[in-house]
């Protein structure tokens, strides 16, 4: 196959995953993963079914997928710092559960999950000031030292699309106001529950909770309600680090990539791609993209950028996430166009 074509099989994606759900119930899942606390009522007219049938396709896809009702964060505005994505390679055979342990002592990381490929496990950590984090990774380098593990970290400079879902632990250890705090953690845990279900478990009055919940989001608390979802058996998610060294069309390079990151099925049940973000560190680039396997994901993806860029030099590292060790992943369906649209592209890849 000669680049330009493997290039456009990259960029002309279809997923038969998606093709296991009608497109009413994706197109549900796609209005409740964009405002998780959308009514019935306007779910049904908007999608153009009965509330009947919608209640009833929620109800079957939160069991199906492993729904999670959460918030996207504004990292920025609860006063944290620039987040970290850390490859972690083991020279010794890991105890995951130990690990777990050890990881789960802190705030600090939000997600860790265990990858077969160019690396063993994948971190993303975040704290309210770069030298608590500092210390932080420190630490973690002395703790990891018994497994003979390699730790290399790359500063996140924003993401151009997707989200890290939080843990509580973190937003506790917050600047949010402490009379919005514990209303953000009850829908970071919960961000589809009643205005009366969440004042009786926070003690509030019913007002108090409606008036909190509009001041997190005028103030720039939360970017929306949302959903995450469980990885199903039958995709594959692939992670992957670049380092590329710019020369002259780097530019058309990265031009043509951001079009393989829009390109999705429409209404899909999981979006191709869940992250994109420029690094500063070890790495230049990461993605998190969901393939129908894995042979898939390498050719869609990895090998995809390895042509598209290979004139620039490329380095990359890349492996299938197989299990979460703590946190969540942020699996969603949205709309990538969309999303992309909105961003002012003062970055390259």
């Amino acid at each position: 196959m000669v680049r330009g074509d493997c290039l456009r099989e990259a960029v002309d994606f279809h997923s038969r995953f998606n093709d296991r759900y009608g497109v009413l119930t994706r197109r549900i899942l796609r209005e409740v993963s964009e405002n998780a606390r959308i009514s019935i009522s306007d779910m049904s007219r908007k999608v153009g079914t009965s509330r009947w049938y919608s209640r009833g396709r929620i109800k079957k896809l939160d069991a199906e997928l492993g729904i999670r009702y959460t918030i996207e964060p504004n990292e920025s505005k609860l006063g944290l710092s620039a987040g970290h994505l850390i490859l972690v390679k083991f020279k010794s055979k890991p105890d995951y559960e130990h690990i777990a342990g050890l990881l789960g002592r802190s705030y600090i990381p939000q997600l860790a999950a265990s990858v077969k490929g160019n690396y063993d496990m994948l971190v993303y950590a975040i704290a309210t000031s770069s030298q608590e984090y500092a210390r932080w990774d420190k630490g973690m380098q002395v703790a990891f030292s018994q497994y003979k593990a390699s730790w290399q970290s790359s500063e996140v400079v924003h993401r151009q699309l997707g989200f890290f879902p939080l843990r509580n632990e973190l937003i506790e250890h917050t600047s949010v106001p402490s009379k919005y705090k514990d209303l953000l953690k009850a829908l970071n845990s919960d961000s589809r529950a009643s205005f009366q279900s969440l004042a009786k478990k926070l003690g509030m009055h019913f007002n108090t909770v409606a008036y909190g919940m509009n001041r997190l989001l005028i103030e720039g608390y939360v970017k929306r309600f949302t959903i995450t979802m469980d990885k199903p058996e039958m995709v594959s998610l692939m992670s992957f680090f670049a380092k590329y060294s710019p020369t002259e069309g780097y530019e058309d390079s990265s031009a043509e990539a951001r079009k393989s990151f829009m390109s999705d099925d429409e209404n899909s049940v999981m979006s191709r791609y869940l992250i994109t973000a420029p690094l500063i560190g070890g790495y230049d680039f990461f993605t998190l993209g969901a393939f129908d396997d894995k042979k898939t994901a390498y050719r869609k993806d990895v090998l995809y950028h390895k042509k598209l860029f290979e004139k620039h030099g490329i380095r990359m590292r890349y492996g299938e996430i197989e299990k979460v060790i703590l946190g969540s992943l942020p699996i969603r369906s949205i709309n990538t166009k969309k999303e992309y649209a909105t961003m002012k592209w003062t970055e390259e890849l």
